[in-house]
């Protein structure tokens, strides 16, 4: 965790008044003399770190709270819009009602920066996993399908086509995971594109299995005016699906409340010629199994 200081307080009231209102194109249009430097010292630990940091003790005003994840992700990266979007920041909950479906997902950014508007008490913990975790438990389990997640798989694209690209790689001699199982399914969905192996579809279903496993996941409390910062290819998050639709007349459900920022980090480390297609990051050709 990453105490947030009066004085780091103070930096950030005075960046967001000298913006007026306006996103910050560069790090410079934010000033944070002091603050700034903690936060690229984060950026970095993420990619070379755990891959997850909480700041804590921002005073929250859902008034203000879109400039303050903008100002805040001026000094971590530079913001990409999602899925056609034109807004980079998006307001992100869980599903009102209906049947939910619960997996673990990566986001085609270098950083996801959550701020938190709304926990309710009754409403499950942040739930998280380490890529690397799930990697060395299907090592133990069945290695076979751990090789075939090493092998591209056909993703459909934020601005559409589909590129290939394995869940597990390695870059610069790191190790890299990404998983998003709804734009493999979403792939599998256009026609031309080359259909599943068994092989492959028990691998990403065991892949689901293990990172919803009790113990492996991290439930991470989080409150209101929390930023919650994470690299999407070491850090994976849980999100909920809706399967169907709620009822009309069901009583609305209670749900955590988010915006998230996803960044593109300079300090990011090269990434599989796949994962480059969709986040403009530095290329490298290293694709050895970690654990050989």
């Amino acid at each position: 965790m990453i105490p947030v200081g009066a004085e780091d307080a103070a930096e950030l009231e005075s960046a967001l008044a000298s913006l007026g209102g306006r996103a910050p194109q560069v790090a410079a249009e934010a000033p944070l003399p002091k603050f700034g430097a903690v936060l690229r010292n984060a950026a970095a630990r993420l990619d070379t770190g755990r891959g997850l940091a909480v700041l804590r003790g921002l005073p929250l005003d859902e008034a203000t709270a879109e400039p303050l994840l903008l100002a805040l992700g001026a000094h971590l990266g530079r913001p990409v819009a999602t899925g056609g979007q034109a807004a980079v920041v998006q307001r992100v909950s869980s599903p009102s009602g209906g049947a939910l479906r619960w997996r673990f997902h990566a986001d085609a950014a270098d950083i996801v920066a959550m701020l938190i508007l709304r926990q309710p008490p009754e409403v499950d913990p942040v739930m998280l996993v380490a890529a690397a975790t799930v990697h060395n438990e299907m090592m133990k389990r069945a290695r076979p399908a751990l090789e075939a997640l090493y092998r591209p798989l056909p993703h459909a694209a934020p601005g559409g086509g589909v590129v290939d690209l394995p869940v597990f790689s390695t870059a610069s001699g790191a190790f890299v995971g990404r998983y998003a199982r709804d734009a493999i399914e979403a792939a599998q969905a256009i026609p031309e594109t080359p259909r599943l192996s068994a092989a492959q579809m028990e691998a990403l279903d065991l892949l689901d299995t293990l990172c919803a496993e009790p113990g492996l996941a991290l439930r991470l409390d989080v409150r209101p005016g929390d930023v919650l910062l994470f690299n999407p290819l070491q850090v994976w998050k849980r999100n909920a699906e809706a399967l169907s639709p709620a009822e009309p007349d069901a009583p609305p459900t209670i749900t955590r409340l988010a915006l998230r920022l996803l960044l593109l980090s300079e300090t990011s480390r090269a990434l599989p010629e796949g994962l480059v297609a969709l986040g403009g990051a530095p290329n490298t050709t290293d694709t050895g199994m970690v654990g050989g």
